[in-house]
C-alpha cells in the first residue's frame, strides 16, 4: 500500500539542493468537546493543518498572535467567551486580517443565536453532521473568497476604482453583486440593483461638450454617495450610467429612493453659460426574490434593461420590479410642485392645480383673514367647489 507524503517545495542555496515540506493552510477549530474537535479535524486534516482550542478566550489569544491562521471553525456555545463574543471581537478588531477572517459557525443552537451570528458577520453555517466533502467545499470556498477580497482591498485604487470618479469599476461591482447574491440566497434575504443614468446624454454632449457631462456626472456621484448606506456599493454600470448594489433592501425602498432622486435632479437649478439645463434621470430597478433571476449578472442586466425601457418611454421615469410602479402622472407633493414651478416646469403642475388648490386652501384662507383680503380666496374656493378651471381664463364673472 502506498503511503501519501506531504507536498514538497524545492529550495536552493549555493552548492546545496534540498527538499522541504510545504506548509498546509492552517485552520483553528474551537469547540468545548474534544470529541467534536477530533471529528472535525478528521474531516479536514488531509488538506489543512489544524489548531484546536476549547474556549473562545484562548481562541482569541491564538488568533491575535498567529497570523498564519486562515479560517476559524467555531461553535456558538463555548465556555469563558462564547462563539458570538469571539465573532464580535473579530469584526471589531483593529487588525484588518481579523476583521476579514472567515468564520464558519457550527449550527445546532437556537434560531435566535444563529440570527445574532448572522448580524455580527458570520461567513457561513454548517452542521456537525455534514460529510467530509461538504466541510472541505465550504472551507475552501470561504478561504478562496477571503483571498480574493484581500487582493481587491490591497489593490483598491489601482484595480477597482475609476481614477476620474473614484467609484468602483464594473468588474468590482460584479464581484460584490456575486457575493451579495450568494448571501441573499443562503439567508433568504433581499438584494437590489438600481441603475441610474442621465436622459439624452448624447444631446448634452453635442450641445455642451464632454467636460460639462463629466461635471454633471460628478455632481450626480456626490448626490448618490451622500444618500447611500455604508453597505451599499456604488459603481459604474455601462457608459455614463451608474449602478447601486444594495443588500437587504426591498424593491419598494429602492422605488422611493429612485423617485426622490428623479425629483431632485428635475428641479435642480444648473446652468451653463447662463442657459439653464433641463436635466432628468431615469432609473431601472431589479430585486431578488421579487424577480426570478438565477445569477448576479442577470440581476444587474435586468436593472439595466429597465433603465433602457424608462428612456424609451421618454425619460424622467422609473421602471421597477413592482407590479404597479408609481405613476408619473400622479399628483406631485406640494413641496415638489413648488420646486417644479420655481425651476420653470409650471406646465407639469397645471394638470394638478385643483387637487393642489384644495390642499393649500386652509393656508390661503388663513392668509386672507390675516391681510383682510378674503375676496380672491373666496373666489378660488368657489371655483374649487364647482370644479371650474384655475388657469385664470374661464373663471366665473370674467
Amino acid at each position: 500500500m502506498a503511503v501519501s507524503s506531504p507536498p514538497l517545495l524545492l529550495t536552493s542555496a549555493p552548492g546545496l539542493r534540498m527538499e522541504t515540506p510545504a506548509r498546509l493552510p492552517r485552520l483553528l477549530i474551537v469547540d468545548e468537546s474534544r470529541t467534536v474537535r477530533t471529528l472535525l479535524a478528521r474531516h479536514t486534516r488531509e488538506r489543512f493543518e489544524i489548531r484546536e482550542e476549547s474556549d473562545g478566550e484562548s481562541a482569541w489569544q491564538v488568533l491575535v498572535l498567529d497570523p498564519t491562521i486562515l479560517l476559524v471553525i467555531s461553535s456558538l456555545s463555548l465556555p469563558v467567551l462564547d462563539g458570538t463574543g469571539l465573532l464580535q471581537r473579530l469584526r471589531s478588531s483593529k487588525l484588518a486580517r481579523l476583521v476579514r477572517m472567515p468564520m464558519l459557525m457550527i449550527s445546532g443552537d437556537s434560531d435566535q443565536a444563529l440570527e445574532r451570528a448572522r448580524e455580527l458577520g458570520a461567513s457561513d453555517f454548517i452542521s456537525r453532521r455534514a460529510g467530509s466533502s461538504e466541510w472541505l467545499v465550504r472551507i475552501e470556498s470561504l478561504i478562496m473568497l477571503a483571498h480574493t477580497q484581500n487582493q481587491l482591498k490591497e489593490n483598491l485604487e489601482q484595480n477597482v476604482q475609476n481614477p476620474e470618479t473614484g467609484l468602483f469599476t464594473r468588474k468590482y461591482v460584479d464581484l460584490q453583486a456575486a457575493q451579495g447574491f450568494s448571501h441573499a440566497r443562503r439567508n433568504n434575504s433581499e438584494l437590489s440593483a438600481v441603475v441610474i443614468g442621465f436622459d439624452k446624454v448624447g444631446t448634452l454632449r453635442e450641445q455642451h461638450g464632454d467636460e460639462v457631462v463629466r461635471q454633471l456626472q460628478l455632481r450626480l456621484t456626490n448626490l448618490l454617495t451622500s444618500k447611500l448606506r455604508k453597505e451599499d456599493i456604488l459603481g459604474h454600470f455601462a457608459g455614463s450610467q451608474f449602478v447601486v448594489v444594495s443588500p437587504g433592501t426591498t424593491c419598494t425602498a429602492c422605488e422611493s429612493f429612485g423617485a426622490r432622486l428623479r425629483e431632485a435632479i428635475h428641479v435642480a437649478s444648473i446652468a451653463v453659460g447662463g442657459q439653464r439645463l433641463n436635466l432628468t434621470v431615469s432609473v431601472g430597478i431589479a430585486n431578488i426574490p421579487t424577480d426570478s433571476v438565477t445569477s448576479p449578472n442577470a440581476l444587474l442586466e435586468l436593472a439595466g434593461s429597465r433603465l433602457a425601457e424608462a428612456e424609451r418611454q421618454g425619460g424622467n421615469r422609473l421602471v421597477s420590479c413592482s407590479p404597479a410602479p408609481p405613476s408619473a402622472a400622479s399628483v406631485p407633493r406640494l413641496d415638489l410642485a413648488i420646486a417644479l414651478i420655481r425651476a420653470g416646469h409650471g406646465s407639469e403642475v397645471e394638470p394638478h392645480l385643483a387637487a393642489l388648490g384644495r390642499e393649500v386652501l386652509p393656508l390661503l384662507k388663513l392668509l386672507g383673514r390675516q391681510f383682510e383680503s378674503d375676496s380672491l380666496v373666496d373666489e378660488i374656493e368657489q371655483s374649487l367647489a364647482h370644479g371650474a378651471p384655475l388657469d385664470g381664463e374661464e373663471r366665473p364673472g370674467t
